[in-house]
């Protein structure tokens, strides 16, 4: 069946139609095609054209010209664009011209890596040309290393892989420094934050090592959409940046449809859960033969999914895993299986995958005709991404956004335009950090002996900090007049302490109880305490296991197949400590920063009935504490309410100022929301007031909890703004949250709080840089 009898099911199911808030026709668009340049390698350009690429679009024509007269530049175009071309010719034809020339392309994640890696492997032996490539990550077996370093011609690699593996032994590796001509960092708009500032470090050392070997190597970035594309990749590199954006792709038609699910319970502003709604819309496509794939936001969602939309197709099924044609994607799936989904996908056995925003990014998986997301993914960027995932052969496709109760959702579903405008978030970055250019300093300087000439290489804050970690007996430092020379005196490999994304460097492996034993999965250690504690309910790929033990020394879980008709949650319990207050105000709000402690232990579980979401019963959690040391920022409700007010109302009040809080405080810091945390407290030890706490993710922190406080006023502006322009009567999820009990006054009090605790009636923009106030006026929440 077509799309177009999809589309037209949708529209008139008498359970759905109604909720639709918005059906938009973004027209197709032509391409536009130049000619190749002439010092292209005539060999390169025929097999382009056995694989029906006659022309190269103009993005690509002047990305190649670029690359080759050796400037630095930035591709940013749509998905599908062929942004793959706008480097690997400019590597061939180095690599043609100079047999030892050596190339470095950089992807995010892993299973990109290797799908470019198979891509550049069809182009060069359908041109019939000697260029060796390799990817260099953790699965890279060790007799295979040595390979990678000494013939590779293209080494494709990840952040962290660049950051443990190659600068730390870059010795090993002169081949490729000496004769590095290009280095290739593709979805640029992913190094973003904390993760990008890590990046940026990388980069410098990248470079100052590749100057130790006489190279100067020209940095070609891609990226999807974003404000700042020339910013963020001069941020990152340190480079001049070119930026390419005149796109030459075609595309079809993409019907775009806004679905806002039902309200359930008027009173609260609560909506029908996005996971029951992209269900029934994602079904509908199955039944209509329409190949599909569905973002669901989160791993357990993953599950859930991919169960109920088998459930959809006439029950779970017992016939093996390879023939099923609904299959759920996320990370901790082992490589052989994503790769085996991936193919799944391109050949048409599989019809609808669920997944996280692991397949947003540009993994070759065909051309899909419908794409539905669950949940508004949090930046316009991803939003364009997961959507631009259908049609990837330019026909007609279909876009379903499905809206949550948060207020990003609500906005866009009310805002639809706001989806399709020019304006859209900037990528931003602190790489001078202090916290994060120390860590990477140690590392620069384990790697080569740091000069004082280096210095400005290394970040303005470098002469500092090299005499603190000096201090601290890290390094030792020689002086003769005006010159120094700072060396590693530390037994320890920095690199290996510094972790780029903030995550856990364990994984719990988890083992199912068959003969033999099979490995089916992993998962991080912080989400292990609530994902495969003792008697949980552990899903994967649909399936259903039961965790019969959680080694937590050696990081094993012990699982075995079980079919039952419940899922697990567990508890949380988070306990925060201030340890150092830096600083703070008295009045009219009592507010300050500093460092905490946070204690992490998970406490119970319950076990909830598929489909109805019923309590069943629970559990106890048996598990030892993890402890982090950050930073963070905080505010406590004004006295004279909390002294008029009842335990109720205070604490209801306290909850939905955090919500609020933590809603807006991504936008100033221009952070993703999960490097930021909330943990109110009724009565803080600390201020001995009702206190919200915002921490960071982050151990040591980078510093978001010092902002925060500097701009405090202007963020309790803003969360004003936002509260009292929302239409619910007493909170929602769009604003407050519903408050804990009705009538309660929730949200009079919140706004009541913020008018009391505001600083002064400054403008906004006082409060702020130019790249804030801009990022400010093209958001949701402005």
């Amino acid at each position: 069946m077509s799309l177009q009898d999809a589309i037209t099911a949708l529209r008139g199911d008498p359970q759905l139609a109604a909720d639709f808030v918005s059906w938009r026709s973004l027209p197709p668009r032509p391409a536009h095609y130049a000619e190749w340049p002439d010092a292209l390698d005539p060999r390169v350009v025929e097999a382009l054209g056995r694989c029906g690429i006659e022309r190269p679009y103009t993005h690509q024509a002047r990305a190649v010209e670029g690359a080759l007269a050796g400037r630095h530049q930035v591709v940013v175009t749509p998905t599908a664009s062929g942004k793959t071309l706008c480097y690997t010719l400019p590597v061939l034809e180095a690599i043609r011209q100079d047999p030892a020339a050596r190339a470095l392309y950089i992807f995010p994640t892993k299973a990109l890596a290797q799908d470019q890696l198979n891509e550049l492997h069809e182009l060069v032996t359908e041109a019939g040309i000697d260029v060796k490539t390799f990817t260099f990550d953790g699965d890279t077996a060790p007799a295979a290393r040595r390979a990678v370093r000494t013939a590779g011609h293209v080494v494709i690699t990840n952040p962290d892989m660049l950051h443990t593996g190659i600068l730390p032994h870059h010795t090993k590796w002169v081949r490729l420094f000496e004769n590095l001509r290009y280095v290739v960092i593709d979805e640029l708009h992913t190094y973003r934050g904390v993760f990008g500032s890590h990046v940026a470090n990388v980069l410098r050392r990248l470079r100052r090592i590749c100057r130790f070997y006489g190279a100067d190597p020209v940095f070609i970035c891609c990226s999807a959409t974003i404000a700042n594309p020339g910013e963020l990749a001069s941020h990152l590199t340190g480079c001049d940046v070119e930026v390419v954006d005149d796109n030459g792709a075609p595309s079809g038609e993409r019907i775009v449809a806004c679905y806002n699910p039902p309200i359930v319970n008027q009173e609260l502003g609560i909506r029908r859960g996005v996971v029951r709604s992209a269900t029934d819309i994602t079904a509908t496509l199955q039944s209509e033969g329409v190949q599909s794939i569905v973002f669901a936001g989160s791993r357990s969602n993953v599950e859930l999914l991919t169960q109920y939309l088998r459930e959809a197709r006439g029950g779970r099924p017992r016939h093996p895993v390879g023939e099923e044609p609904v299959r759920g994607y996320r990370s901790g799936y082992l490589p052989k299986e994503r790769r085996a989904i991936e193919a799944g996908l391109r050949d048409g056995r599989i019809r609808t995958v669920v997944a996280t925003n692991a397949l947003e990014l540009g993994i070759d998986i065909g051309g899909l005709d419908a794409a539905v997301l669950a949940g508004y993914p949090g930046t316009l960027a991803s939003l364009r991404q997961q959507m631009g995932r259908a049609g990837r052969r330019h026909e007609a496709s279909l876009a379903v956004v499905i809206a949550g109760s948060s207020p990003l959702d609500q906005y866009l579903t009310a805002h639809a335009e706001y989806a399709f405008g020019e304006s859209v978030e900037a990528g931003l970055i602190n790489p001078d950090n202090p916290v994060i250019a120390a860590e990477h300093l140690k590392c620069a300087v384990f790697e080569l002996p740091v000069d004082a000439e280096e210095h400005a290489h290394l970040g303005p804050d470098t002469p500092a900090l090299l005499d603190l970690l000096e201090e601290q007996g890290m390094l030792h430092v020689t002086r003769t007049g005006e010159t120094s020379r700072a060396y590693w005196s530390n037994e320890a490999y920095p690199a290996q302490e510094v972790s780029l994304r903030n995550g856990a460097e364990q994984n719990v492996v988890i083992i199912e109880q068959s003969t033999p034993p099979r490995v089916i999965g992993e998962v991080d250690r912080p989400s292990a305490m609530t994902l495969v504690h003792d008697e949980a309910i552990y899903v994967h790929d649909g399936r259903q296991y039961h965790v019969d033990e959680l080694d937590w020394e050696e990081l094993k879980a012990y699982v075995r197949p079980v079919d039952v008709d419940y899922y697990t949650d567990a508890h949380l319990a988070v306990d925060l400590k201030v340890i150092q207050e830096w600083d703070g105000t008295p009045t009219p709000a009592v507010s300050g920063h500093g460092e905490v402690a946070v204690t992490y232990l998970a406490t119970i579980f319950k076990k909830i009935r598929l489909h109805t979401h019923e309590n069943i019963g629970w559990g106890k959690i048996r598990l030892p504490q993890d402890d982090l040391h950050t930073g963070a920022y905080w505010t406590a409700l004004p006295d004279d309410l909390v002294a008029t007010r009842g335990t109720s109302e205070v604490e209801g009040a306290l909850h939905g100022l955090g919500r609020l809080l933590a809603n807006v405080a991504p936008l100033l810091l221009m952070c993703d929301p999960r490097d930021l945390h909330l943990s109110p407290q009724v009565k803080s030890p600390h201020t001995g007031r009702p206190t919200v706490f915002l921490w960071e993710s982050i151990p040591g922190g980078v510093g978001f909890g010092q902002h925060l406080f500097e701009v405090g006023d202007t963020l309790l502006r803003i969360a004003l703004d936002l509260a009292g322009a929302c239409p619910c009567v007493d909170g929602c999820p769009g604003c407050v949250g519903p408050p804990p009990t009705p009538n309660l006054g929730t949200k009079s009090l919140v706004l009541r709080a913020l008018e009391e605790m505001r600083a002064s009636p400054d403008p906004l923009s006082t409060s702020l840089g130019a790249g804030a106030s801009e990022a400010l006026a093209s958001s949701p929440l402005r």
